[in-house]
């Protein structure tokens, strides 16, 4: 029992990070069609912010601060500068170049700093375990379920109590009228990318603290999982992608802790084959958005 209440916290905390990334892939495409594949890219932009912050001799809550902030600036300048030139372009052109800005980025790191991975020196407390009963939880896993859960209550705060939240999720339903109320798109759009950014740099903090290093390809992993989240959950529901990170989170860390031994080499597979039968059950995902077909 204490081991499947342990695995229970871990696989909460796992599937947090994903829903955090699956969330902000959702807030982009459910705008402008737009699955963000550098969406990985703001992830490593968060670690290199924080990792280079601690270097200079600030505290850690300063560096973690720095990198959320440095997740959405990079985030909206995307934006700006590769996405904002394609807008009305069809899908396929959309990913293209959604995977030509990864790869640059991935490029620059790799040239200007390190293709090695550098470690993130976090204080004792952080990395330390606490009694929960008769369970001892690691601090990051129960700073993960908390952050995960404050985060997606103010997003949804700001959802449906500020004017550009209620704008954006009008967007999401029907973006053409929402121009024609003469809402401008530049800003719906801004907005959406900043929102997108700031999850994945909280996310990016999360995962940094799990693995304490961070390297130019530290994103490419997390963000595919983030994706296989989105389409679980629903193309297009930012609920569905809550809900598809946690089930993705939880049938990972359930099968490689409760998995016999001589299956445990085929647990990805095994992992990929329950989403291909929830997607079988539920070709549209487990909660559908209204405009899933606009994949």
């Amino acid at each position: 029992m204490e081991l499947f209440v342990q695995q229970t916290i871990n696989a909460l905390s796992l599937g947090g990070i994903y829903a955090l990334l699956a969330l902000g892939l959702a807030v982009v495409f459910s705008i402008v069609r737009l699955i963000n594949f550098a969406h990985g890219e703001v992830m490593t932009v968060t670690g290199y912010g924080i990792w280079f912050i601690l270097l200079s001799g600030f505290p850690v809550g300063l560096a973690i601060a720095f990198g959320v902030v440095a997740a959405i600036a990079a985030s909206m300048s995307m934006e700006r500068v590769a996405f904002r030139q394609m807008r009305g372009a069809d899908v396929t052109t959309l990913l293209i170049t959604s995977f030509a800005v990864s790869q640059i980025i991935q490029v620059l790191f790799q040239t200007g700093i390190s293709a090695r991975p550098v470690a993130v020196i976090l204080p004792d407390w952080l990395t330390d375990s606490i009694m929960i009963g008769s369970v001892r939880v690691g601090m990051v896993s129960v700073l993960s379920i908390a952050v995960v859960i404050i985060s997606l209550i103010a997003l949804r705060l700001v959802l449906t109590h500020s004017v550009t939240g209620i704008a954006m999720r009008a967007a999401a339903e029907d973006f053409a009228v929402v121009r024609l109320m003469g809402i401008s798109a530049n800003r719906i759009i801004a907005t959406a990318f900043a929102i997108s950014g700031a999850l994945a740099g909280i996310a990016a903090v999360l995962w940094v603290a799990t693995r304490g290093s961070v390297d130019p390809l530290m994103g490419a992993i997390p963000v595919l999982k983030a994706f296989i989240a989105t389409v679980v959950g629903g193309l297009g529901s930012l609920g569905g992608a809550v809900i598809g990170g946690f089930v993705l989170g939880i049938v990972e860390v359930y099968l490689q802790a409760f998995l016999p031994e001589t299956l445990l080499p085929y647990r990805d597979a095994i992992a990929l084959s329950i989403i291909v039968g929830i997607l079988v059950l539920r070709p549209d995902g487990l909660l559908p958005g209204v405009s899933t077909n606009r994949s």
